[in-house]
């Protein structure tokens, strides 16, 4: 038994390792065996050439908790409740895998609210945003707060940053000012390193999620990674003011507003010079450099500790990052560059290798292919769909027709209720609740989505269509969620912190 507060119903000891690795706000080209040659990210590569690589899977929501949200329950945000940073977290498929006999260990981010509630957990090691405003207004320490606090540092974030003689033109760019191990991305990759040094390999399977914090703003890696990015053609695409004019208005009030509030620590300009850009683009790359290194390191631990004689490993982003694309920074909006997430499965001998799968997938759909590899009946009536039979190239199979995603209200996206978008191969078309004017791109003749044209004549029978198609499946969705919602918001599962398979406690850790 595993020492749950609850019944498990069986151990499947044949069931594979599954190994979830998380990035977050990682652009798609951001890795180099993806096509992108100017970055620097062999165990990524590694695991695109050795794995199968979704080259079109869409997140369901472009900001954090709402993505994640989703992806760890099936359903889309309107659904689970959770529509912004900070609203409650329901159940998780997670807690069908502890149900089922896995071991289930968080180390590093999740976003869930509260930070540490248990959602299926055994063991969970928190290392949230590389910035939060301050840990005396959210009265909360993770694990790189303590290591800061006990050695009397001042964590590096945006009132360090504010200090920097370069702050008003550094775009959020600046090198990392505290010890190397404190990092966050190096601190979550040592804290992984550690729990898999110190635990032995368990009977029952193992679920691992690694969630590293970059390269999430501020840019800020450690010097010895910049250098190689500075000068390297990374086609950045310029800002026109034809396609600012043609933006929604939603969109022009969210520019308005990262200019003004300055969130995580980016003094933000929309008509950065390229020079500007190319430092910015320059650090957030190096960063993810940075997170490589510690997958590879990740996965020579794995290996020696045995894991990966039965393994599925899986590496993706929650959403990605404009970078000054389209004039804007971050998420909250629907362009590719937000919405469009690397997902690579690794399992070299369950699947063919190096294949590119160029169907339309969710980024969700990744929770119930973690049941099926896990051998586990899905009880619930997820929204989302499996990806084995793609993993499996079997004949037949195919991918979505169209892929949505939502965003709500919040502490950044003021001005906009409610924004939502469907996309399929062709066109994409992006509706701002209550606003005349949104986003309709033909993807066919414009990928870069710069020209809008939601208020061409010649194109309004193909935006009534697609917003038909927004329509139809947000009814289906919302006439259908009440059963869900009962099933997600019913009492949490209980489990017993009695000692884990590593023999420590999280309150062990030692810094």
């Amino acid at each position: 038994m595993l020492g749950l507060g609850f019944e498990v119903i069986f151990l499947m000891t044949d069931a594979p390792n599954i190994i979830l690795i998380i990035t977050d706000q990682q652009r798609y080209d951001t890795v180099n065996a993806l096509g992108f040659p100017y970055m620097n990210t062999p165990n990524m590569d590694k695991l695109v050439n050795e794995g199968v690589a979704f080259s079109n899977c869409f997140v369901n929501a472009s900001v954090c908790a709402p993505a994640r949200a989703s992806l760890f329950t099936g359903y889309f945000p309107h659904n689970t409740g959770v529509m912004r940073n900070g609203h409650v977290w329901p159940h998780t498929w997670i807690e069908d895998l502890a149900n089922h006999g896995y071991y289930n260990v968080n180390i590093g981010k999740m976003h869930t609210s509260p930070y540490e509630g248990e959602f299926g957990f055994h063991e969970r090691y928190v290392i949230e945003n590389k910035d939060r405003l301050s840990t005396d207004v959210f009265r909360y320490y993770d694990e790189l707060d303590k290591a800061f606090l006990q050695r009397g540092i001042e964590k590096p974030g945006r009132e360090t940053y504010k200090k920097f003689s370069d702050y008003d033109e550094a775009l959020g760019a600046y090198r990392w000012s505290a010890p190397d191990e404190l990092h966050p991305d190096v601190f979550v990759g040592d804290t992984a390193l550690w729990w898999l040094q110190n635990s032995d390999v368990p009977e029952q399977p193992l679920f691992l999620e690694i969630g590293f914090p970059g390269p999430h703003p501020p840019y800020d890696p450690i010097a010895k990674y910049v250098d190689e990015y500075a000068d390297r053609d990374m086609n950045i695409l310029p800002v026109t003011e034809n396609e600012l004019n043609g933006q929604p208005e939603g969109l022009k009030r969210l520019r308005d507003g990262f200019v003004q509030r300055q969130h995580d620590a980016v003094a933000f300009d929309p008509y950065a010079s390229m020079e500007r850009r190319q430092r910015q683009r320059a650090y957030y790359m190096a960063n993810v450099t940075m997170i490589d290194e510690k997958i590879g390191q990740i996965m020579e631990a794995l290996e020696s500790k045995g894991y990966l004689e039965n393994s599925v490993v899986i590496f993706t982003s929650d959403h990605g990052d404009c970078m000054g694309d389209h004039g804007l920074m971050q998420k909250w909006s629907m362009y590719d560059v937000v919405t469009r997430v690397p997902a690579v499965v690794w399992s070299p001998g369950r699947f063919e290798e190096g294949r590119v799968v160029d169907d339309l997938c969710q980024w969700f759909d990744l929770g119930p292919t973690i049941l099926d590899l896990a051998g586990i009946e899905n009880q619930r009536a997820m929204e989302a769909e499996s990806l084995l039979p793609r993993l499996r190239g079997e004949p037949g199979a195919v991918g979505r027709e169209f892929v949505f995603t939502e965003l709500g209200r919040d502490g950044v996206m003021r001005d906009a209720e409610y924004v939502i978008m469907a996309r399929n191969k062709e066109w994409k078309i992006v509706e701002y609740v209550g606003e005349d004017i949104g986003q309709l791109f033909d993807l066919r003749v414009d990928p870069n989505e710069t020209n809008n044209l939601w208020c061409e004549p010649e194109f309004s029978e193909k935006r009534t269509e697609l917003m038909a198609v927004i329509h139809n499946w947000f009814i289906r969705s919302v006439h259908t969620g009440h059963n869900w919602r009962n099933d997600l918001r019913a009492p949490f599962m209980e489990i017993d912190h009695t000692r884990g398979q590593s023999g420590l406690l999280p309150g062990d850790v030692t810094y």
